[in-house]
């Protein structure tokens, strides 16, 4: 329906483990697939970038969503559905499993295919994939979580939250390692924002995280911030590429940083504010940074320094 359209936001993107297709879920719990192979050909025309198919997987937003070998997993408000990308791609959907809390993030462990579930009842669950059950629950965070992240090589899981802080969890023994309350630093401290941590992710021996405290990079080793960036408002995702960083959040661009601090450039996109960017990189043919926000478009960039095309939901 058309009213939607203009209160529509984008919150959470995943592409299909074969890269051909991108999966994007909205605040009206509807999941649209596009074709990125017909978006990007040269013949492409403006249905290229309408989805091949939509449903609605959920009663309120998607929060996140996730490709795990050959399904796709949403999270909704008290319950998560794995969808099966085969029976997708052939614009059929069957819904294998639903579950429990308010979930707000997703992350895969691959060595022994668990599912991280950082969710709104301030605890970490790990659900077994192949059995369906949930196997243990990490417990410290005393607000709920935003934000998981897997540190494969040293059996870490990181997670961040409404309450401030950042935990480092021991994945085998579920024992809090480290807990770094990131808005105590004076360097990192906006108290006009807020102490929440919105966003968080690692790359070997690094974190980025910010939220309601600026965006900053930090060494685990040494637990300590080596970079602040100067970026205004909250950012709510951010990620490592070759030697920078991509950040989104309040404001309609995606924000390239380096590694010291510096911004070095704000591409323009369509929404005016962002929650969600994600880097195709399951195909080399397909290899895109796709943003989306509070609007109906996501906006397709082949080229980081500006956009392609948008996909429309």
């Amino acid at each position: 329906p058309n009213h939607s359209l203009l209160h529509m936001s984008v919150f959470s993107q995943s592409f299909s483990p074969c890269g051909r297709f991108l999966a994007a879920g909205n605040n009206y719990g509807e999941i649209a697939i596009f074709s990125l192979s017909a978006a990007l050909s040269p013949d492409a025309t403006g249905l290229s970038q309408k989805p091949v198919l939509t449903f609605t997987a959920h009663e309120g937003p998607v929060f996140s969503l996730l490709s795990a070998d050959c399904h796709l997993l949403s999270a909704g408000n008290g319950e998560i559905s794995a969808w099966s990308w085969a029976e997708l791609i052939k614009k059929v959907r069957i819904r294998l499993k639903d579950s429990f809390t308010v979930s707000a993030d997703l992350k895969q462990q691959s060595g022994d295919n668990s599912l991280i579930v950082g969710g709104g009842d301030n605890n970490i669950h790990i659900l077994d994939l192949e059995h369906g059950v949930f196997k243990s629950v990490l417990q410290g965070h005393s607000d709920y979580i935003h934000c998981v992240s897997v540190r494969e090589r040293e059996a870490e899981i990181l997670s961040g939250g409404e309450d401030g802080a950042v935990r480092i969890w021991d994945s085998r023994t579920g024992q809090c390692a480290h807990c770094i309350e990131v808005y105590k630093y004076e360097s990192c401290a906006r108290p006009q924002y807020g102490k929440w941590i919105s966003c968080l992710t690692t790359d070997s021996d690094w974190m980025l995280c910010g939220g309601g405290p600026s965006l900053s990079l930090w060494h685990l080793r040494s637990l300590s911030p080596t970079s602040i960036f100067p970026l205004t408002g909250c950012q709510r995702q951010a990620t490592f590429y070759q030697d920078m960083i991509l950040a989104v959040g309040e404001g309609p661009f995606v924000s390239h940083c380096l590694l010291g601090g510096e911004v070095k450039a704000q591409i323009p996109c369509t929404p005016q504010s962002l929650n969600t960017l994600q880097l195709n990189t399951n195909s080399t043919e397909h290899r895109v940074l796709t943003v989306g926000g509070s609007s109906d478009h996501i906006d397709v960039f082949t080229n980081l320094s500006y956009k392609a095309f948008s996909l429309r939901f």
